[in-house]
This record gives structure tokens, sequence and C-alpha cells, in this order.
């Protein structure tokens, strides 16, 4: 059986956002599941840096005319972009230290993507 085009096409882009991201340092698997709402979605645990990434495979009835793999795909890297800036905000016991470093990370990664 082949792959379907969009889940492939859903895969190459999140690869390419997560590699101009930096973020190289995930193992990423990949879903083509239905999922409860939205097009995708990115679960994962920070502390062995494995994320799944998914992408329904099951569009919700007049949801058709919003389908964007593309932009799906990079709204994904996005959250894994973010992910230890929200862990490090929704820990109780996280430090202002802790925050701006994870603060200090995404920026670095983000003065590499905006040109001058």
């Amino acid at each position: 059986m082949t792959e379907d085009k969009d889940f492939t096409l859903f895969k190459s882009e999140f690869t390419k956002w997560q590699q101009m991201f930096g973020l190289t340092g995930y193992k990423v698997y990949f879903g083509h599941e239905p999922l409860k709402s939205g097009f995708a979605n990115i679960v994962g645990n920070n502390g062995t840096a494995v994320v799944k990434v998914t992408l329904t495979n099951k569009i919700p009835p007049g949801n058709e005319a919003f389908k964007d793999i593309k932009r799906s795909a990079k709204h994904e890297a996005i959250h894994l972009l973010l992910r230890r800036l929200v862990q490090s905000a929704r820990h109780r016991h996280s430090t202002a230290e802790e925050i701006s470093e994870a603060v200090e990370e995404l920026a670095y990664k983000l003065e590499a993507l905006i040109g001058e």
C-alpha cells in the first residue's frame, strides 16, 4: 500500500521546519490517524526528547476547505520549538532562571531564522 500524498507532504514539511528551527535533538515519530479535534497535533516527552506528530486521516465534514497540510506541519513544528518554554512555565517550581534560559534558547533560534 502506498503512503497518502498528504501524509508524505506533512512529514516532509514538518522535517523541513524542524531542521530550520534547529530542533534536531528530538526523535520524531509520525502518525496518520483520526484525531478528536484539529488537523494535526504533537505529543511527547521532553525528558526523553521523543515526540509523535500526527496528521488526521479523517477531516471533519465541513472542514475540508480549511485543510492546509504545509501550514499544519509548520504549526506543529512551532509547538516543538516552544516545548521547553512551555514545560518550564508549567512547572510550579520553575525558577526565573530556567524560564529565562528557555526564552534565551528560543531567541537564538529565531534570530538565526529571521534575516536582516
